[in-house]
């Protein structure tokens, strides 16, 4: 199984709320950089965060991959979700190539949990950056850092 954890591109520093920040010009040519290292991969699907800068990166992800399988928008993928109750979600998945466009500290806290199996070893995750997780299993520990990208 694979696993591509990327983290939103940079957003603008205000707006009404949270959820409602966009993607900054500089965010965009971010995410299309970390794009260029999901050419070729087997994706099966992508999960984002409803929030608009991750639903900004994930279609610049798209149209950057010509994807056309499913663009899934998940309440699970918030900053502050829980690791935990995100495996719930991804545990009744049956794909084995998975992109989940997210944000910190819940996207640094997952890489890390996977990998090491420890929750307090986040992966450091900057805007744009783009982790891929291998394993048979995807669970605590038991998944492989193969690579982790970051803009510039």
């Amino acid at each position: 199984m694979k696993l591509w954890l990327l983290r939103h591109g940079e957003a603008e520093p205000r707006a009404r709320t949270d959820a409602q920040r966009n993607l900054t010009a500089q965010g965009r040519i971010e995410v299309q950089g970390a794009a260029v290292h999901l050419l070729d991969q087997p994706l099966q699907a992508i999960l984002v965060s409803p929030y608009q800068r991750a639903q900004q990166t994930a279609e610049i992800v798209r149209q950057a991959l010509d994807f056309v399988g499913p663009v899934e928008t998940v309440s699970w993928l918030t900053p502050e979700s829980d690791p935990g109750d995100a495996m719930l979600y991804l545990d009744r998945r049956t794909e084995q190539n998975l992109l989940l466009v997210t944000h910190q500290p819940f996207v640094g806290a997952l890489g890390g949990w996977l990998v090491s199996g420890h929750r307090d070893a986040p992966l450091p995750m900057a805007t744009a950056s783009l982790a891929e997780l291998e394993g048979e299993h995807l669970a605590a520990g038991l998944m492989r850092l193969a690579g982790l990208r970051h803009p510039g």
